[in-house]
């Protein structure tokens, strides 16, 4: 970016009028496209089509180039051959366009002289005429706010930002996240970074109130030095930022090189760059929606020591492994605690009362020793949050019915709110049609009401433990700053 003040938040993620450039004619086409996509999820600006080989695409007025719309443009979409970018762009510039996403790809990732060649162009009509430049070879924006999305997703948005180098990778987030609770109100793939870069997004959202996480897929940055100093922004401006670095082993980085012409960068650098910034790492893109669970949903504990709650006895033994694997502590609870706990726990089988607590799945897995025993857990004082468990097959197993997994998430959600530390639930995906959406209806009343829901032990227990660590380490990094 040749000036960090040429643009602003309101200019990429809330433009009154757009150009379609290369809008199909052929409607059917085009209303899976971008215009159609656009007039589905509801953009109330102006909307203007632009093709030389027709005079209306559903039902909108449409231009044979973006020179002739009598209005002023704010931004435009390029979904044209990539030989014809170059001039288009100049023709924008002209035309005084704030923003253009460039839609296509083969530019500089095709590693041919061609593609290189144009990339090369647009990147001499972006230092000429100062017009800002998402792209090439990316999806572009997603804002339910304003209305602008790339695909058909869903509209509700949320205080989580992604940036992301990888237009898939968005789009199987924002989906992700929102069947986990995570809606994403800013997204932006911006593919080859011609102009704009993950430095400039992290700037323009560090002023955004309406965004409290960020996660980043990034493949390569321009300016190291840069891209610290923009994290650092967005973490003093309160911002939790969640990156997966990608590209940093020899065959990765052979592939950033032929997916965005991007450059990897050394392990070393990122660690360092991880260690003196308080970024938090990840390793895949469902980690990140992962990471924003915990930090939306779980309020901060005070300490690593897990009290493991469920229905049956060996996922317990296996929740409480992955915990410590993961440098969380499940201590045995004192002879008071277990006292307490055994008078309102049948011993049957499946019954434990050391920590983890199970209370069985059988006849004895009442709902009312399911609720005492997070109240006597959470006031022993003895652990800092609650990880409980439920298993969406047991009723099949043990002859019970699809109500026992609603009875105890009416349960957890009854009492969870009333207690003194936080609760996570690890609730597995059904392995049947049936079990498949209980599990899903469960989710969605747990995410509506603040419960942080997690499908394994292992995702649970590792967005835990970072979330503590970034909370342990914050003073660091405040004491940094000054």
């Amino acid at each position: 970016m040749t000036s960090r003040v040429r643009i602003s938040l309101k200019d990429i993620f809330y433009p009154q009028s757009i150009a379609v450039i290369g809008a199909s004619s052929d409607e059917q086409k085009e209303r899976n496209s971008w215009t159609g996509v656009l007039l589905n999820f509801g953009y109330q600006g102006k909307l203007y089509p632009v093709n030389p080989k027709a005079t209306k695409i559903l039902g909108l007025q449409t231009y044979p180039s973006v020179k002739d719309i009598p209005r002023p443009i704010d931004y435009a979409i390029l979904n044209i051959p990539a030989p014809l970018v170059p001039g288009v762009l100049q023709d924008c510039a002209t035309k005084g366009v704030k923003v253009c996403h460039i839609f296509t790809s083969g530019f500089a990732e095709t590693g041919m002289a061609q593609g290189v060649k144009l990339q090369e162009e647009v990147q001499s009509i972006v230092n000429r005429t100062g017009i800002c430049v998402i792209g090439p070879n990316c999806l572009g924006i997603h804002c339910p706010d304003s209305r602008i999305t790339f695909a058909n997703l869903p509209r509700k948005g949320g205080p989580a930002a992604f940036i992301s180098q990888t237009g898939a990778g968005a789009g199987r987030a924002i989906i992700y996240g929102c069947n986990k609770g995570i809606y994403f109100g800013k997204v932006i793939s911006y593919g080859n970074a011609v102009d704009l870069d993950s430095s400039d997004l992290l700037e323009i959202l560090a002023e955004d109130p309406k965004t409290k996480y960020i996660g980043l897929y990034i493949e390569g940055t321009k300016n190291g030095r840069r891209f610290f100093e923009a994290t650092k922004k967005c973490l003093r401006m309160g911002k939790v930022m969640v990156i997966l670095k990608s590209g940093l082993t020899e065959a990765a980085r052979e592939t950033v090189a032929s997916h965005t012409g991007a450059l990897g960068g050394s392990e070393q650098a990122w660690q360092a760059f991880f260690a003196q910034t308080g970024a938090i790492r990840v390793h895949t893109l469902e980690e990140i929606v992962h990471q924003l669970v915990a930090f939306q949903y779980i309020a901060q504990p005070k300490g690593r020591r897990v009290g493991i709650i469920g229905r049956g006895g060996g996922p317990g033994v296996i929740a409480t492994e992955i915990c410590e694997m993961e440098g969380l502590k499940v201590p045995a609870y004192n002879e008071k605690t277990r006292e307490q706990l055994r008078n309102i726990i049948a011993e049957k089988a499946g019954s434990m009362v050391r920590n983890p607590v199970e209370i069985g799945v059988g006849w004895a897995g009442t709902q009312a020793g399911y609720k005492d025993a997070f109240k006597i857990v959470a006031d022993s004082n003895e652990v800092d949050l609650i990880l409980t468990h439920l298993n969406p097959e047991a009723f099949a197993l043990y002859g019970g019915t699809p109500e026992w997994l609603n009875d105890s998430i009416d349960t957890l959600l009854q009492i969870y709110g009333t207690l003194p530390i936080p609760v996570v639930l690890v609730l597995p995906n059904g392995e049947t049609r049936e079990t498949r959406a209980l599990v899903e209806h469960a989710r969605r009343r747990c995410s509506r009401a603040g419960l942080a829901v997690f499908t394994t032990y292992e995702s649970a227990t590792r967005a835990i433990s970072k979330l503590i660590t970034y909370y342990e380490s914050s003073h660091k990094f405040q004491d940094f700053e000054q």
